[in-house]
């Protein structure tokens, strides 16, 4: 990524975590395929982050009356997905900072974030991608974050729209490539040509070691 518009920030960066639910999980009734598989890369590129003292934001969806139209039929024939206060609405294990307090799904569903510890934050986004109808934008943008760096489940849906937004937006955006369930050729393809960096958590992770250093 040669490109001085593209090249990530790391000094700004900061990391989202889509859909990291227990009910997404590969081998929940509804899980995603893949998604358990990539959480220890994901645990290892939270832990760099947080060593790193840069924000993590982890959005999470609630399915209900306010889910994706091609959901509605199916949560209305009474199938339960990562329900408010649902133990399949919890975070995936190991992802959490020491002394994490449970979701609050009255806050969360509120619109506001939800402190889970330092530089750690909780928001929930009702549609796929994670700055539509939440405060995602004005929470990067008070913390001086111009990069972001995408993981979590299922990348033809929420993560894949996460990234668009992002660059509409202006940010300089990166996927961990192996801390995503569901990626393929044809979608590595297409985000790299909207400006997107595709990086292993190894490589994000010595950048984010070299800057702290640095």
């Amino acid at each position: 990524m040669s490109d001085p518009h593209l090249t990530p920030n790391w000094s700004t960066s900061a990391l989202l975590t889509i859909d990291v639910q227990r009910d997404f999980l590969s081998e929940a009734p509804y899980g995603v395929p893949g998604t358990t598989e990539v959480l220890p890369a994901l645990a290892r590129l939270t832990a760099a982050f947080r060593t790193a003292r840069r924000p993590i934001v982890r959005l999470y969806r609630r399915d209900g009356q306010d889910a994706d139209l091609v959901r509605r039929t199916l949560l209305a024939g009474g199938a339960a997905i990562v329900a408010p206060g649902s133990a399949g609405s919890a975070v995936a294990a190991d992802l959490l900072p020491p002394g994490a307090p449970p979701l609050d799904p009255d806050l969360l569903l509120a619109g506001r974030p939800q402190p889970l510890g330092e530089h750690e934050v909780a928001l929930f986004k009702p549609r796929w991608g994670a700055f539509y109808r939440t405060e995602l934008d004005e929470l990067l943008r008070g913390w001086g974050v111009d990069t972001v760096v995408v993981a979590g489940c299922n990348f033809p849906n929420c993560p894949r729209a996460t990234l668009v937004e992002a660059s509409e937006r202006d940010y300089r955006v990166v996927l961990a490539e192996d801390a995503v369930s569901g990626l393929h050729d044809i979608g590595r393809a297409e985000v790299t040509g909207i400006g997107v960096g595709l990086r292993s958590v190894q490589d994000i992770t010595a950048s984010l070691t070299f800057q702290e250093v640095s």
